[in-house]
């Protein structure tokens, strides 16, 4: 979950590394630092905090080579001790990912002399690869040697004191890029980081090792020299950039119709880039976070629409429990960076039990994407917010056309209905065009002033409160909870007190009635009450505090509509109470670590 780059070339590499930190700061951001060589020694500044700390105490030096790190704290607190890179011995090093079994190979280092300064694996994995190389002075053996020796997952920068002409790079588990420019060659964690430079770029597969010179790049597998293809990134370089936006996250909810536009003209066009789920005899739906909330829905719409047996698990959870799957299950796996470490876990579980697999991602080549049966592409764009927003909308829309294209097949869906069906998402780009426009700073401003809130629904509504109760609490710090409307009063009705906020989400004509009882149930106890509903479901405007209206659609798209203004109205809470929202505390944007 760090962000690490490194340039060799012809010009002054501290300030590239530096921009390439900046771009990268949404995958860490609690202390940041780089390394390079002066004098011929190898010279390391780092500082807890934002990047903006490091640049403060940088020096006048103009090295052709720099490694660099943001961090996002795993082993030991925010600090600068703890604070990449790490040196040991002839060795400094950057790292993204976790050394499982740091802490045995830390006994055996300590027991060879090694002393260790910082809390971190990190330095675990420099000290090892110091004493490594102390025994054997061959630097691509030693590197090949860590994948039988590092437990976990890693992304290494690592640099030889005696060898100040190049940048050594491995990977495990966690991601690499690396790209040739017209100045010098670069190394990094993701695309941003390069994207000022090139667009081409080569991907490292697991435990590939390249060595970045000044003027080539060579790659190695199990000893070997190997060539790789050079790949580009197809998107708008601006779909990195801010734009005149105050916040990525900002930019990112108002791409939502065009990105959905996009999406639309290629899949629903080319419906047999759709798998048909109509050859299994039940689905499996796993990913964390908003993605597992995208599965949610997902899970809703394979049973109505497809009579199809479905299933929605956290990935964390997935691996560890008892799975019944066989050659006749297909196993979906979310994640937007196609690197969340416990997905790829869970995707390679269900290989090993025979099971299909389909990955929905939104980078192309991730390890998700080369490694699942199948792959769908939601062709989002850069997303840079920590608290994601396109990439969700355009997750739960590849569920749907898999589940509109199942219901066709099915004879669920006869031809009107599909055409019928076909409008609806054609017209969800207008729709969500106009709920952008809503004034959402007015009800912020009730909710900013709260600790707690909750939000209710039923169905399809529930799934979609649960994705918009953790934007709001991702970015706003309100702590949030979201319940089945029935449920709130066995037990929790307990915690409304005057003025909490309750968000009641209601699309659904046949259980509105329902939910609208649970609304009077926690406003006769002094809630503040926001109701999000479609414009045709009436509700006497005496038992709502304020009310959002939004147009019906049906079910396959009226989520993805539903959504958006409970990304705004997070987005504008959080604003109003003056919060970074592209770096929430704690949090970072691609989680590759279990």
């Amino acid at each position: 979950m760090c962000g690490i780059i490194g340039y060799n070339g012809n010009k002054n590499a501290i300030p590239i590394v530096i921009d390439g930190l900046k771009n990268l700061e949404y995958r860490g951001y609690d202390s940041s630092g780089i390394a390079y060589f002066h004098n011929e020694k190898i010279k390391i500044i780092k500082e807890k905090g934002r990047i903006s700390e490091l640049e403060k105490i940088l020096d006048d030096d103009t090295p052709n080579l720099c490694i660099g790190h943001t961090r996002w704290a795993t082993h030991g607190k925010p600090s600068k001790v703890n604070s990449h890179p790490h040196k040991s011995g002839e060795i400094t090093i950057v790292h993204n990912g976790i050394i499982e079994n740091y802490a045995s190979l830390k006994e055996d280092l300590i027991k060879e002399g090694y002393t260790f300064l910082s809390e971190t694996d990190t330095e675990v994995a420099a000290a090892m690869i110091d004493y490594l190389y102390s025994k054997d002075n061959d630097k691509l053996k030693v590197l090949e040697k860590l994948e039988d020796i590092l437990r976990g997952s890693y992304a290494l920068l690592i640099l030889f004191r005696d060898d100040p002409d190049n940048i050594y790079a491995l990977r495990k588990g966690s991601p690499l890029i690396v790209a040739k420019s017209k100045t010098g060659n670069l190394v990094a964690s993701d695309i941003p980081a390069i994207l000022d430079y090139t667009k081409d770029y080569y991907l490292l597969d697991e435990n590939d090792i390249a060595i970045i010179g000044k003027n080539d790049i060579k790659f190695f597998k199990d000893g070997k020299e190997i060539t790789k293809n050079l790949l580009t990134f197809e998107f708008d370089i601006s779909s990195a950039k801010k734009d005149g936006y105050k916040h990525y996250m900002l930019k990112e909810i108002y791409e939502q119709p065009k990105v959905i536009r996009n999406y639309l003209d290629h899949y629903l066009n080319n419906m047999d880039l759709i798998p048909d789920l109509s050859v299994y005899e039940k689905v499996h739906i796993v990913a964390c976070g908003s993605a597992y909330h995208a599965g949610l829905i997902g899970n809703y719409l394979f049973e109505e629409y497809g009579d199809m047996e479905v299933t929605c698990y956290v990935a964390s959870e997935y691996r560890y429990k008892k799975n019944f799957i066989n050659d006749k299950t297909l196993v979906i796996l979310i994640s937007q960076s196609g690197e969340t470490a416990d997905t790829i876990a869970s995707l390679r579980l269900a290989k090993e039990k025979g099971a299909k697999t389909l990955g929905i991602v939104n980078v192309v080549g991730s390890t998700i994407a080369r490694e699942s049966d199948q792959v769908i592409y939601i062709n989002a764009g850069c997303e840079i917010a920590v608290a994601t927003t396109k990439a969700y909308t355009l997750q739960v829309l590849t569920l749907s056309l898999c589940a509109y294209k199942l219901g066709i097949i099915k004879g669920k869906i006869d031809k009107n209905r599909e055409l019928e069906l076909k409008k609806s998402y054609y017209n969800l780009s207008k729709e969500i065009e106009e709920v952008l426009n809503f004034d959402y700073k007015k009800y912020a401003k009730r909710i900013a002033k709260s600790k707690n809130a909750f939000f209710i629904g039923r169905l399809i509504d529930y799934y979609i409160c649960e994705e918009g109760s953790l934007k709001l609490k991702e970015i706003s710090y309100i702590h949030s909870e979201t319940y089945p409307a029935g449920e709130l009063k066995h037990g929790t009705i307990s915690l409304i007190e005057e003025n909490t906020p309750v968000i009641a989400v209601i699309t659904d004509k046949k259980i509105a009635e329902k939910t609208i009882s649970n609304i009077k149930e926690v406003r006769a106890r002094g809630a503040y009450t926001l109701i999000l509903k479609n414009k045709d479901i009436e509700i006497s405007p005496d038992i709502y505090d304020d009310v959002m209206e939004i147009e019906e659609l049906n079910d396959l798209v009226s989520s993805i509509l539903t959504i958006v203004p409970l990304q705004m109205l997070a987005y504008h809470v959080a604003d109003s109470l003056g919060y970074d929202i592209d770096k929430p505390r704690n949090l970072a944007k691609s989680v590759t670590v279990e």
